[in-house]
């Protein structure tokens, strides 16, 4: 029976994993800590709240306390187009080496860690299709990026100092869910969707419970690994602008650019160079996460999406 604590537990990933793991057969305790108070009424059984910030929170304590033999590392700073890199940096790298550094000290027996596909960066040379043992490069001039390989770098040393722990990382693709919001899903709403000059710009998808059961999947289990979390295929913004039915704003590459700059003088946005965020996107190979991990997406790239837009525009695409 398995005693497992989440951070991030009142996010918006994290309700979906702490609620599944609290009705889990195999699970004694569920240890829920965020930054936000969770109201009385939504609390369940089998589950502890607790309110904390990972920049300070005493991790090593509550997980002696409770006996905790599983750590579910959710909490990040969810991309949002405003960016705040000091606080992103604090949050994402420096409390996530806290919680690592108090699973080794409490002996924790796992981890498991919410990464991103955009650890591999968004670079011209990734291949059509990345695998888990291709490099983490992430990019300097996208913070969300540089973090998720920082956080990799750092479980990467974790792996040879202190083997004893053992790790699932899982590197999750773009999630979509009803409820799910951010600079991504704004593109959708824009009345043209744009699309890069001479780039497919391809997006791989899964739907929100299909993160959710590897999670649980990851925790209640022996397993080990680092594991792309993405559905089957992927669709480019030509054929998200065809299932939407909206036209597309082809753009050159260099005109998007001297746009971002622009925008950058204004203190806006992240410059030039996070036209590679459309121009050269991750695409993830699931097949480790079929053959090894042992679990199956419900929903592939297309059909995530295509829930995705009959859930938030109304939109059949049967």
């Amino acid at each position: 029976m398995k005693r497992i604590y989440v951070t991030g537990g009142n996010g918006f990933l994290g309700k979906a994993v702490v609620r599944a793991l609290a009705s889990h057969a195999g699970v004694a305790q569920v240890v829920s800590m965020d930054l936000r108070p969770i109201a009385p009424a939504a609390r369940l059984a089998k589950v502890i709240y607790l309110e904390g910030d990972v920049r300070d929170a005493p991790f090593a304590d509550h997980f002696s306390t409770h006996a905790i033999d599983t750590v579910v590392h959710l909490a990040a700073v969810i991309p949002s187009g405003r960016q705040n890199p000091k606080l992103e940096y604090e949050i994402d790298v420096m409390g996530s080496q806290r919680v690592l550094d108090a699973c080794i000290q409490a002996k924790v027996e796992k981890i498991v860690v919410a990464s991103s596909g955009a650890a591999y960066g968004y670079h011209p040379d990734n291949p059509a299709w990345l695998s888990e043992d291709a490099p983490v490069r992430g990019n300097d001039e996208f913070p969300y990026s540089r973090h998720k390989r920082l956080l990799e770098e750092m479980l990467a040393r974790a792996r040879s100092t202190h083997p004893e722990l053992k790790q699932v990382v899982l590197r999750v693709c773009t999630i979509l869910g009803e409820e799910v919001r951010n600079p991504i899903t704004d593109l959708f709403d824009q009345p043209k969707i744009l699309a890069i000059k001479g780039s497919s710009s391809p997006f791989v998808m899964i739907w929100v419970d299909d993160v959710v059961n590897c999670m649980v999947r990851a925790a209640s289990t022996e397993l080990a690994g680092i594991f792309n979390v993405a559905g089957d295929g992927a669709i480019s913004m030509r054929e998200i602008a065809a299932m939407l039915g909206k036209p597309v704003r082809e753009v050159p590459a260099w005109l998007v650019m001297a746009r971002l700059w622009l925008d950058q003088r204004r203190g806006r946005g992240g410059g030039p160079a996070t036209v590679n965020f459309l121009r050269y996107r991750p695409v993830l190979s699931n097949a480790r996460l079929k053959s090894e991990f042992g679990y199956v997406p419900a929903l592939s790239s297309r059909a995530a999406f295509a829930k995705f837009i009959a859930l938030r525009y109304g939109i059949s695409t049967q």
